[in-house]
């Protein structure tokens, strides 16, 4: 492209933008609706799952060992548990740091001289937490298949709740996007057709001077994007500072929710949001205008 067919592109673009104001405002505000619509069913679904998540970290399996098991074999197999695909962490608790914990808690203060010796020998467990609680069934499996291992505490109605909740929020989340994403450019496609259709003299006339498809479709792509750029900047705007809002409300009112409950902060929210948001209106407005103008090039 020329520089002068460049700068042509871009005055017509910015020049079609406020030329057409109620147009423009009428597609911003279509796209902008829609996409404060994503804005806010991410930062809801988005929180929910990242608590659920830290519900999860907190779901842990016990595993105990039989008492005639040596040192050195409950070592080894602590290694083998630690390279299991299903394993984020695991922590061992040995006899006498259960005692330890445990003892004051049973026999008072003076446990040491009720117990000369610890009681808890051979209590010695790895408590193992998990990447994905969905995965507990078949590590508690392979546990259970030990013949070293005596015993494996684990919530199977906690681990199956958690694993339903979270696939039951993935479904709403692709079938509502997916719904907002249709609604969107149903209506972004038709707000930008009707602006589009008004100006269809226009298109022709630069037809019949000899102007080429692409000069002619230019400067109304740029207008689309630019329009999809403001829808999206605007809900992001006002997502931001709602959040923000938000989350401050929270820890003031709700002291003790705050406490207990964990949220995704800005930053996390809006590196997925922004780009998102942006690419989703930008690629839109631009879609919407080059569709729509391809069908009034045939002259």
């Amino acid at each position: 492209m020329k520089i002068r067919s460049l700068f042509y592109t871009l005055g017509q673009g910015f020049r079609n933008l406020f030329k057409n104001g109620w147009y423009s405002l009428a597609s911003i505000a279509t796209i902008g609706a829609c996409l404060f619509l994503f804005c806010i069913f991410y930062s809801v679904v988005g929180n929910l799952r990242y608590i659920l998540n830290n519900v999860e970290k907190g779901v842990s399996v016990q595993v105990f060992f039989n008492y005639d098991v040596s040192e050195e074999r409950v070592q080894e197999i602590g290694k083998e548990i630690r390279n299991r695909v299903e394993v984020s962490k695991v922590i061992y608790h040995s006899d006498e740091e259960i005692w330890e914990t445990f003892g004051p808690v049973w026999a008072g203060e003076d446990y040491d001289e009720v117990y000369m010796e610890n009681p808890l020998v051979g209590e010695h467990n790895f408590e193992v937490y998990l990447n994905d609680v969905s995965l507990q069934s078949s590590l508690v499996t392979w546990l259970e298949s030990m013949n070293e291992v005596r015993k494996v505490n684990y919530s199977e109605i906690t681990a199956n709740t958690l694993s339903g909740v979270n696939l039951i929020i993935a479904y709403i989340s692709i079938g509502i996007i997916v719904i907002l994403l249709a609604v969107s450019i149903f209506l972004i496609n038709n707000t930008v057709r009707v602006g589009i259709s008004v100006r269809t003299e226009e298109i022709n006339i630069m037809k019949y001077v000899g102007a080429t498809d692409f000069f002619v479709r230019a400067p109304f792509v740029l207008e689309g994007m630019i329009i999809g750029a403001l829808g999206a900047a605007l809900p992001l705007a006002l997502t931001y500072n709602l959040y923000d809002y938000v989350l401050g409300y929270i820890s003031g009112r709700f002291s003790v929710l705050a406490e207990l409950l964990t949220f995704l902060p800005l930053d996390s929210v809006f590196s997925v949001l922004m780009p998102v948001c942006l690419i989703v209106g930008i690629g839109i407005g631009f879609l919407g205008s080059f569709i729509t103008v391809h069908k009034h090039l045939r002259v």
